[in-house]
């Protein structure tokens, strides 16, 4: 395994120095909407569960902890949010399968909505992170402790959350991969579980007991059907197919079988559709020759009945995600690249948030593709290796009015290290790199 965080804190000089301060474990909270639970030890988790051996998996499997915290927090326009990752697909190819475009057609199509890069594993740390710290690869990379993530903006406002990955062996896993065991095909990965990616999650026990397993092979094993059926989902949820489920594996024909299964019977299932937003994205398309350009649409009882079936063109990508949820719930934000993009249009009409047009003096359509990363702490490319970027600070003055979360403001103030993150929908990709983080 490579473990990408030690040559990074021995070239990028951690963070921001003596000033960063670690974040807090979940508090133990209890109310008549909430239940969260505290930390058990302060003991580092970040490698204790990464064994991928059998006899390792079967033993850790024995005392890992499972839990399912759950809240009833409103949000402006959905309780619950459940974004749904499949990979490696041009739009083209995905909507013409007929499961996906059925399923489009009961939400709105999100028609100009854009991964971030190639390949898989920048994509997923980007809609939880707020960028991929120029990552271009599918290492086992770990982002550094004091990086804050949408888990901390959630916890922020009690906002119950949990990850469900197809087949994982055990509750908090971090381990590089987990094949069938029965055929070796490849079933699990790492690089599509954005929450253990981060230490500022992998760290405490209570935050990986949150990342659990979902099974269609045999239901009675899969902690998603058990939350479900115990009416104990959190309210927002992010659920990765296994390798051959997403498409990566399998044809499109088969990925859109599999949603299809998993998702029909949810629809009508009221322990699930509470006021609830579920998009469906794909993490990156497979052509690199042509723009990132991924089919996404979102459906579900919180989208008004009267604009199922409708397209939204507005400028979206990965980070459109974390706006749209910071904005629902009048979260803080990362002061990333979560600030300045732009909210889903459904949802910004009823947040006075303003969806933005690309400013064409950025020439969308000649210079910007965004399959290549910009450098970073996570490039391995020669050259590429740069120190944390800081979160913009100005930012806390943005256009929606939302706030920079205020540990991150105390984590990273005096902080040397330079930004290059705006209030503004034009982000930078790998030919149009940040200033100093070109290749």
């Amino acid at each position: 395994m490579l473990f990408q965080a030690a040559a990074v804190l021995a070239t990028a000089g951690l963070v921001a120095g003596s000033r960063c301060k670690p974040h807090s474990s979940a508090s133990s909270i209890a109310t008549s909407t909430s239940t969260f639970i505290s930390s058990s030890s302060t003991t580092g988790w970040e490698n204790v569960y990464t064994a991928t051996g059998s006899a390792a998996v079967a033993a850790a499997a024995a005392t890992a902890r499972t839990s399912s915290p759950t809240s009833k927090v409103k949000g402006k326009v959905f309780d619950r949010y459940v974004s749904i990752w499949f990979e490696n697909t041009d739009y083209a190819k995905a909507i013409a399968d007929p499961n996906f475009a059925v399923f489009a057609k009961q939400g709105i199509t999100l028609s100009n909505l854009f991964a971030v890069t190639h390949p898989s594993e920048p994509n997923y740390i980007s809609v939880v992170g707020g960028d991929y710290f120029g990552m271009q690869n599918d290492n086992f990379n770990q982002v550094d402790f004091n990086v804050s993530t949408v888990f901390d903006l959630l916890d922020s406002k009690h906002i119950s959350w949990g990850l469900y990955q197809e087949d994982m062996p055990y509750s908090g896993f971090e381990g590089q991969g987990y094949v069938n065991q029965k055929t070796g095909a490849n079933d699990y990965v790492r690089k599509h579980n954005p929450a253990v990616i981060f230490n500022s999650v992998a760290h405490f026990e209570d935050r990986l007991s949150q990342i659990k397993n979902l099974s269609l092979i045999d239901e009675t094993k899969s902690q998603f059907h058990a939350d479900l059926k115990a009416n104990k989902l959190p309210q927002w949820l992010f659920i990765t197919p296994n390798m051959t489920s997403d498409a990566h594996d399998a044809t499109i024909s088969f990925a859109g079988n599999w949603l299809k299964t998993f998702l029909t019977p949810l629809l009508d299932d009221k322990n699930f559709m509470d006021n609830t937003l579920v998009l469906i994205t794909f993490d990156e398309n497979s052509n690199y020759a042509l723009k990132n350009n991924i089919l996404s649409f979102v459906l579900g009882d919180a989208v008004p009945k009267h604009l199922a079936g409708t397209t939204d063109a507005s400028f979206y990508n990965h980070y459109s995600e974390l706006a749209t949820v910071e904005a629902n719930w009048d979260l803080p934000t990362l002061g990333r690249w979560d600030v300045g993009a732009n909210v889903f249009q459904f949802v910004a009409q009823h947040t006075g948030d303003k969806v933005r047009a690309w400013d064409a003096s950025f020439e969308f359509d000649a210079r910007y593709f965004f399959n290549t990363s910009y450098a970073g702490p996570f490039n391995t490319a020669k050259g590429g290796v740069r120190g944390y970027p800081a979160p913009n600070l100005a930012l806390d003055k943005s256009v929606s009015g939302r706030r920079i979360l205020e540990s991150i403001k105390e984590t990273w103030k005096g902080s040397q290290n330079p930004t290059y993150y705006r209030d503004a929908v034009e982000v930078n990709d790998g030919l149009n790199p940040p200033a100093g983080y070109s290749l």
